[in-house]
Formats: C-alpha cells, structure tokens, sequence
C-alpha cells in the first residue's frame, strides 16, 4: 500500500532552507549545503548507503509539492523525475504555461493531493516535498512518514520544517537510522 513520506534534508540547527529564500533564491543563502549528499552518490555501488536512499526516492509512483517548492525549480518543467503524476498545492493562481504540463495537477486542498497521488502511486510511495506542504499534511493527518537527511551543517538562520506548526503534539517512531557518507538518513513514521 502506498504511504505519504516527507523526504528533506535539514542542517543540525533544524533548517530546510538558508536565509533570504526567494522565488530566485529557492535554498535561501548557502542552502544547497543542505542536498551537496544528493549528488555524491554511486549508484553502480551497492554498498553507497546514500545511493540507497536516492534510489527509493527516486522509485516513488507520485510527488506532492507545493507552490514555493516548484516554482524556483521552474516547475521541474513539468516531469519531477521518471514520468509520475505531480500534484501542487497552491491557493493562488498559477501560470497558464503549467497547463501545458500533463503531469501536474494543481490542487488547493492537501487531502485530496495525497489521495490522488497515492491512487495514482499504486503501490509505491508518494514522494511530499516542502514545508507548507508538509505542514498541512501532517496537521490535516495525511503524512505517513517523515525521512529526514541530517547535514551536519549549520545555517544559523532561514526556514525551519515544522516552525509554526501550533501547540498540538505530534509523536513519531524511528523505523531508520543510517549513516551515509557527510549525511545521516533518519526515516520515521508518524503516529499521530
């Protein structure tokens, strides 16, 4: 069955981002040390602990995003990776060149987003990137897990991934803990 899983990397201070992110500045300041793991990897090596974990990443059937996640990518010019559905959360107008895009699908409400994706994910995960969309799904219930790159790195300042959330506990299990080369992978369920 498909899950819903965050996957971000995140400094050892608990940002996802540098500071003065923009549109044209989408990592923030020095935000790119937080994926400089992403593309150190071997995938002909099957012992690259970090290859591993791409290759799951890149293995999901469908991407939930939300708008400040796509639009400094140019909207991944309409294909994440390998073809799967992308839906985006956004309350806002989007650009009528995204319409020519078939793969995406913009949604104003993050329930149906992850129902929809996990429906076109079949059996395999749904990939969920960004914080306002990680916080909607997990305040609405709908994330499953949560995998967490930690880059032992510290920006001091900029966008932390669950920053405002509110007061409501949220508790977590540890299903993974392993250690890549410079990034330690941590991969959690949510339990409520």
């Amino acid at each position: 069955m498909s899950k819903s899983v965050l996957d971000m990397s995140m400094s050892l201070d608990g940002f996802v981002c540098g500071p003065n992110e923009t549109p044209d500045n989408g990592l923030g300041d020095n935000g790119g040390r937080l994926h400089w793991w992403f593309g150190e990897t071997d995938r002909e090596d099957p012992d690259d602990v970090n290859a591993q974990v791409v290759g799951e990443l890149m293995g999901t059937g469908a991407v939930v995003a939300g708008r400040g996640t796509v639009e400094p990518a140019g909207w991944w010019k309409g294909d994440h990776h390998d073809g799967v559905p992308i839906f985006i959360l956004t309350r806002t107008r989007t650009a009528e060149d995204v319409a020519q895009w078939p793969l995406i699908t913009v949604l104003d409400d993050v329930t149906e987003a992850i129902t929809r994706a996990k429906a076109a994910a079949g059996d395999r995960d749904v990939l969920v990137h960004g914080v306002g969309c990680a916080q909607a799904a997990l305040s609405a219930g709908v994330l499953d897990e949560v995998q967490l790159h930690l880059v032992p790195t510290v920006l001091g300042e900029g966008r932390r991934l669950f920053e405002g959330i509110g007061a409501e506990p949220h508790e977590f299990e540890l299903l993974r803990n392993v250690q890549g080369p410079g990034v330690t992978h941590l991969r959690y369920r949510v339990v409520r």
